[in-house]
């Protein structure tokens, strides 16, 4: 089947509602996240979930005109996600609902529309049922649409997949099984021009495989993600059109046993970070663009692998992990029958589950960077009877689909053990009960001014007071152990979250279980790495998080009362969780899990902010330090300084305009953390090994007096153009203690459109979509969409009403 693009020429408008008439339609283009243009109220009844946004239901309409040379073909509509319980009208008819709003899903179009007349398009979008998730879901079509046709005798859609059935990496020979799936009769021409391969074999209506040796092999893997393309061309027996359907595939093998997991016959330790969907100030919007400067900043940060938590990621995104050479486990869903909000997806689990994992694998098989299927993100329904047999059946269903993956699912021990003496997180009336309050207090129009947490919120808070331990000390109570084994046997892969002090005693009680940090602290990088080193069963580990993202709020955040007030609250809107903050800048967080992973031996600086040295921040076990690459702290001379190293080395020492002001030895990690007071000059570490000899220095300058406003394209993609907005000195040294009210306008010949504009701060009232934000330690970001390549440049101008600076941004080429 041939695909077309079909996401522009769409309106939006709210769905009336009883006694409204309808609004205006609003010209957009897809994706569109319509939830990131609703306002934010203290009275919101998702609440922190999403970040205060208030919940509608949407309507988008398209009209379009198939030619008349479709008349008799197969036409589908792709819609690779919905959120959420989506319809999709033809003409007047209902023909599709899909009720999960992160999966891909079909319209058949052939019996419903007339060629060469136009037809109208028009998809349902809810998301009025709040609360309906525990972080930022956006809302409306937010990923991409696709119309696909074919002749009558074609290869289906999905129809054509390649998988490696032995690989010689030494001889470079290896042997693809190639199914195509037919609806007719005919002959398919199969060819793989990088392989030397053409080839024609008859195919019966339905499955068809074939065995193809290749020869001078490539192999993909991460560190050369090597890639094929294949097209199979199919005639039907007495057809005078042909269809052709085309993958991208990588040839390699993939194992998991008491050796560990392994690709092409080597070991591989997963060293990954969970990211949710949303893009920061572009909202749930699946720009690939966007998908792939996630994956870029990932990988450039230490991580070699993603979790997608805790829905099914974008075709965009695994398109990108292929090419990056980036592994992924992709995660089904956040619960399974047991609600953690009242509106979410509990009420069509059951009904939709095995169709649901259907689309997941045909969306993810031919990507050779998907190693992993997760089937649930902590659903303490792994403790009860009829939890421990779905979690058998999915696995099963899952090998039946895809026997070439193993499966795991992230279990929260410790939270597992509580909700079988009923002290869970979770329960269908604790869900009930939080929405109805959420109502009451709507209905009154009074925020209330404290709130009783309960779910995840209240053992949230918990951990933030307690400290990391207090999860991974609980889950390593024996009785953890007795509620977990028997879900644990159903999976390929037992997926521990925050059970690292269960590592060592596990993997002796059960020799033949295989271990997966699911989700972890950062603080435990290091000590995971150098116990994956000597356990291969210990295959994996997933920092939470990698990328900062929306909802969920201030989970992960140390902030300070002049960025937001220290109660999480209404105008909180981030989670303040990320090894690199919302708008891409790595943290020192990021720095010390590059070295503790081995992905650098430093050393690498940062500085906690040197104007609150001393000062309380709100509390959260998902942090381990708020520094950052900065020596730049104006006004702050003669004030304690909390300077850390990273650095994989025997000794560093810490040198300030040339004098030494500390040296630490390291032993069982790889940060050293130096007091010193804070004078403007040239920060410096050196790293020494254990004879004394220097292995490497890092340094932080101070900025200069003067200010200025600098613009600089940080990552320019084929739609879209990612714009740092920084306060520097003269020699663009970033000002962090520098702040402003920026505003953004577009102008130029290209009339590109700026699609967001915000900063990381976790407190934010200001929002992305007004062309105006707050900095956050002297940085803003700009997303602007580039015009088509007739379009000419977009000129990019940002100003404070006081410095203002300007920056070209090239058409699309």
């Amino acid at each position: 089947m041939q695909s077309t693009n079909f996401n522009d020429g769409w309106a939006y408008r709210h769905l009336a509602r009883s006694g409204e008439t309808g609004e205006q339609w609003i010209p957009v283009s897809i994706p569109h996240d319509a939830m990131l243009s609703e306002p934010r109220s203290p009275l919101a009844a998702s609440g922190l979930n999403s970040g205060w946004f208030e919940g509608r239901d949407y309507e988008y309409v398209r009209r379009f005109t198939p030619g008349r040379e479709l008349a008799g073909h197969r036409m589908l509509l792709e819609f690779e996600g919905v959120y959420h319980d989506a319809e999709v009208w033809v003409n007047g008819e209902k023909r599709a609902f899909r009720p999960y709003g992160y999966t891909n899903f079909y319209v058949d179009l052939t019996d419903c529309v007339r060629v060469g007349e136009s037809n109208e398009i028009r998809v349902v979008a809810r998301n009025a049922d709040q609360p309906n998730s525990r972080w930022y879901s956006g809302a409306g079509i937010y990923r991409p649409v696709v119309l696909w046709t074919a002749p009558s005798g074609h290869i289906t859609v999905n129809g054509l997949a390649a998988r490696t059935i032995s690989a010689d990496a030494a001889a470079g020979r290896a042997r693809i099984a190639v199914d195509v799936e037919t609806n007719a009769v005919g002959d398919v021409e199969i060819m793989i021009p990088e392989a030397g391969v053409d080839m024609v074999e008859a195919c019966v209506a339905g499955g068809n495989t074939f065995e193809i040796d290749v020869e001078n092999a490539r192999l993909w893997s991460p560190e050369h993600p090597d890639l094929y393309r294949m097209t199979a061309r199919f005639t039907a027996d007495g057809a005078t059109e042909s269809d052709a359907a085309s993958i991208t595939f990588g040839i390699r093998t993939l194992e998991w046993s008491d050796s560990g997991l392994l690709i092409n016959g080597s070991r591989v330790i997963l060293q990954g970070a969970c990211v949710h969907h949303d893009n920061g100030v572009l909202g749930a919007c699946a720009y690939a663009d966007a998908e792939e400067r996630k994956i870029r900043l990932m990988k450039s940060n230490g991580y070699n692998a993603i979790r997608s938590a805790h829905n099914p990621c974008s075709k965009a995104m695994l398109d990108a992990c292929d090419r990056l050479g980036v592994l992924v486990m992709d995660e089904y869903i956040d619960h399974w029958y047991i609600h953690k909000t009242q509106h979410d997806y509990v009420d069509h689990f059951d009904e939709w589950w095995r169709r649901d994992l259907e689309d997941m694998v045909a969306k993810d098989r031919n990507h050779p960077s998907v190693v992993l299927y997760s089937t649930g993100n902590e659903v303490s329904e792994t403790a009860q009877k009829r939890g421990i047999a779905l979690t058998r059946e999915m696995t099963e269903h899952l090998h039946a689909l895809d026997g070439t993956r193993p499966v795991t699912c992230g279990v929260n021990i410790f939270f597992n053990f509580l909700s079988s003496i009923g002290f869970g997180q979770y329960s269908d009336k604790k869900a009930a009960k939080e929405a109805e309050k959420a109502e009451k207090r709507r209905a009154s129009g009074q925020a209330a001014d404290r709130h009783k947490a309960v779910g995840s919120e209240f053992f949230n808070n918990m951990a933030g007071l307690l400290g990391a331990d207090f999860m991974k000390t609980g889950a390593a109570l024996p009785f953890c152990d007795w509620v977990t084994r028997d879900a644990f046997a159903a999976m390929d892969v037992a997926g521990y979250n925050y059970g690292i002090k269960r590592y060592g005693h596990d993997l002796k009680k059960y020799p033949r279980r295989l271990i997966l940090g699911s989700e972890t602290f950062c603080s435990d990088a290091y000590e995971f790495r150098e116990l994956a080193k000597r356990e291969p069963r210990l295959i994996g580990d997933f920092v939470w998080s990698g990328m900062d993202y929306l909802g969920e709020t201030g989970v992960g955040a140390w902030e300070y009362e002049d960025y937001a007030p220290p109660r999480v609250e209404y105008g909180w809107l981030t989670a303040g969780s990320g090894r690199v903050d919302l708008t891409g800048r790595p943290l020192g967080e990021a720095y010390y899990t590059r070295v503790a992973l081995e992905q650098s031996t430093g050393p690498f600086i940062a500085v906690r902010p040197v104007n609150h040295t001393g000062d309380r921040h709100s509390p959260s076990a998902w942090k381990m330090s708020d520094a950052i690459d900065s020596w730049s702290w104006n006004g702050c001379e003669g004030r304690k300084a909390e300077v850390e190293v990273y650095a994989r080395a025997a000794e560093v020492a810490l040198l300030l305009n040339g004098r030494e002001v500390g040296r630490r030895a390291l032993r069982n990690d790889c940060i050293a953390r130096f007091p010193c007071e804070y004078e403007p000059g040239v920060l410096e570490a050196v790293a020494y090994d254990s004879d004394g000899r220097e292995i490497n220095r890092d340094q932080l300058v101070s900025a200069g007096g003067d200010t200025r406003l600098d613009a600089g394209i940080e990552y320019l993609g084929g739609e879209l153009a990612f714009v740092r907005v920084r306060y520097t000195d003269a020699n663009g040294t970033t000002k962090p203690l520098e702040r402003g009210i920026l505003t953004a306008t577009i102008d130029g010949a290209g009339n590109g459109d700026l699609l967001g504009f915000g900063c990381a701060a976790p407190y934010n009232k200001i929002g992305f979509l007004s062309g105006k934000t707050d900095t956050y330690y002297g940085e803003a970001l700009a997303v602007v969409r580039r015009p088509g390549r007739s379009g000419g440049e977009t000129v990019l101008h940002v100003t404070d009403g006081r410095l203002s600076t300007r920056i070209a941004i090239p058409a699309n080429a």
